[in-house]
């Protein structure tokens, strides 16, 4: 398997591969994920994790997201000749390097769309998109097979749609505890104010991810539920992007009514996190799919979502939520309080929810890929 960034990097996508990784190991296969050392304090070298065999080689030059690894090449050769076939996750910087080695070493690849990459304005990262979709390409047509998180995504991804034949939907793996009743309610009652709904939002405060848009809706939710507050759980102060500093204005405008967690790495304190929340609201511009969706579902919280392709699929196929028009902090906030004004009409059951996004079902099917183009 290979990405640039493993765990203990905290991002839906190294979940992503994590989850599937251990997954796998626990059905009796041997998975080795190359990954980039992407912080002096992650170890460099070969580690076990879980049961995978993790091997992070040094990265000395940064470009904007990405990471040049010099002794990638090798390393990258000689893991492809000794494993059946090779699991990519794209965006990678490294992708057509990866088509011309498998060539070589005679492996089949498959690869997982995580994301069509965006990046904020200006002449390097536009450089960056371009340069990122072309190579992108080069590795999606030496692909055998590509994994897409959804039918929505894989029919309307500006990458996909050449390879359209070569693409199977399987949803993401969705893994949370049940919330703790104790927890859960002490959250409330130190989050709460005067028994005002409380808000999630479980993300980078990122330019994608419209946290500003969320904010912004307070000023109507605020007509109705005046002692509302919105909790975010994520990094906020991202060295990539400016994005916090341009919105501390509307940050501080609303400071009363809004909670920065930081980031929250244990599962069970992020099930307790969206248990004890009201809603859980993703107003983003652009998701894959947004796996922090189907968690909150599976914890009993339902969802606002902006209507975009990917994004809107865990609230159209479960009813647990409500869409709201992209880039509208209007709607938005009339979705937020239709859905606090009558909640039970919005909750399914924990097993409705499990049953949709099953992480048995995942591994299953990405068990079946693998068989499939593994080698002879």
């Amino acid at each position: 398997m290979l990405l640039l960034y493993y765990h203990p990097h905290p991002t839906g996508l190294t979940y992503y591969v994590k989850t599937v990784a251990e997954g796998l190991v626990k059905r009796g296969h041997e998975v080795t994920v190359l990954a980039a050392r992407h912080t002096k304090e992650t170890p460099l070298g070969e580690e076990m994790l879980n049961g995978v065999r993790v091997l992070r080689l040094w990265a000395p030059v940064r470009i904007s997201r990405g990471m040049i690894m010099p002794a990638y090449p090798w390393h990258l050769l000689s893991l492809m000749r000794a494993h059946d076939v090779v699991n990519v996750h794209m965006p990678m910087l490294e992708s057509a390097l990866v088509a011309f080695m498998a060539g070589i070493s005679g492996v089949k690849i498959v690869a997982t769309h995580h994301a069509d990459l965006v990046l904020p304005k200006g002449l390097v990262n536009n450089l960056i998109t371009k340069s990122m979709f072309a190579l992108q390409q080069v590795l999606a047509r030496r692909s055998h097979c590509i994994v897409a998180y959804s039918e929505d995504n894989a029919d309307n991804s500006l990458h996909l749609e050449y390879f359209r034949d070569k693409v199977r939907p399987i949803y993401p793996p969705v893994v949370i505890p049940e919330p703790e009743p104790e927890s859960v309610r002490q959250l409330q009652a130190e989050w709460r104010h005067e028994g005002g709904p409380l808000i999630a939002f479980c993300g980078r405060f990122a330019e994608e991810k419209r946290p500003d848009l969320l904010i912004r809706s307070l000023e109507l939710v605020n007509q109705k539920y005046p002692s509302a507050r919105v909790v975010f759980a994520g990094e906020y102060d991202i060295p990539y992007e400016d994005t916090w500093q341009r919105h501390s204005g509307l940050v501080y405008q609303f400071k009363s009514q809004l909670i920065f967690l930081g980031l929250l790495r244990d599962k069970q304190e992020l099930a307790n996190y969206y248990a004890a929340c009201d809603v859980l609201v993703v107003p983003s511009d652009m998701e894959v799919f947004a796996l922090v969706q189907s968690e909150a579902m599976l914890c009993g919280t339902p969802v606002v979502t902006t209507d975009i392709y990917g994004g809107r699929v865990a609230v159209s196929v479960t009813g647990m939520g409500k869409l709201a028009k992209k880039g509208d902090w209007r709607s938005i906030g009339e979705a937020i309080i239709e859905v606090l004004d009558d909640p039970n009409k919005f909750v399914k059951p924990r097993e409705f929810i499990a049953e949709i996004f099953s992480y048995e079902k995942t591994v299953d099917q990405y068990e079946a890929i693998f068989h499939e183009f593994a080698k002879n």
